[in-house]
């Protein structure tokens, strides 16, 4: 295996699809909103502070919970935050969105007859709220929230607890996620091609990848049901 993989994908070693949520399927754009201008937005107006000054004071705390199963929890940043973080997501929530050209690359994935796992560390609260918006589910064959497996993904032993819930070969495995560190994790865990995203975020410029094999967006690994990406 390589991280940087240059090989033609071929579709046909290929059975078992996971996929990251936020960034991969839905537009990260909801997030960088969220997290970036409405929390600090509401928690001014509690702490009667400006949203500037809001915000100064809630990026270290943020910073300092990445890449914990805190960072992704809704219930640990509400008792942290003294908001309702859940009930705020669904005040905001007509901001959720599909990147481009999802659903017809899931459905082109399903037809193919890959079996297609959500795998995500968003909070199941967050989870309910963007399924009831998207209608994702009725794409995937299953979800796993990495809350209720106990570790965040990017962490290797992630993909064991996953793989005792949800039986696949690794060697015939794809996951697109646009996390550098769980892509790390899941290469180490042996997944057979790991793909990042560049472009999580419809409203900001691709980002450079070096490290992975790279797609600005999901269309880009080809039709399933036969065509190949070059």
């Amino acid at each position: 295996m390589h991280l940087v993989d240059g090989a033609r994908f071929e579709w046909s070693t290929v059975d078992t699809v996971l996929l990251d949520m936020d960034g991969t399927l839905l537009d990260l754009r909801f997030d960088n909103l969220f997290w970036q201008q409405v929390v600090p937005a509401r928690y001014g107006e509690v702490h009667g502070l400006g949203p500037e000054e809001a915000r100064r004071q809630l990026e270290p705390r943020f910073a300092a919970r990445q890449g914990t199963l805190e960072w992704y929890c809704l219930d640990y940043w509400s008792r942290e935050l003294g908001l309702d973080i859940a009930r705020l997501k669904e005040e905001v929530e007509d901001h959720i969105d599909f990147l481009p050209d999802v659903p017809d690359f899931l459905r082109a994935v399903r037809a193919a007859g890959k079996r297609l796992i959500l795998v995500t560390n968003a909070h199941r609260a967050s989870l309910a709220v963007k399924l009831r918006r998207t209608g994702l589910e009725a794409y995937l064959d299953a979800i796993h929230s990495s809350h209720d497996l106990g570790l965040p993904k990017e962490h290797a032993e992630f993909w064991g607890r996953l793989r005792e819930r949800e039986p696949f070969e690794p060697a015939r495995t794809l996951l697109v996620d646009d996390s550098l560190p769980v892509l790390r994790a899941a290469h180490a865990y042996g997944l057979g091609r790991v793909v990042a995203i560049r472009r999580p975020d419809s409203t900001r410029p691709a980002r450079t990848i070096d490290d992975f094999h790279a797609v600005d967006g999901l269309a880009e690994l080809g039709d399933p049901r036969g065509e190949s990406e070059d």
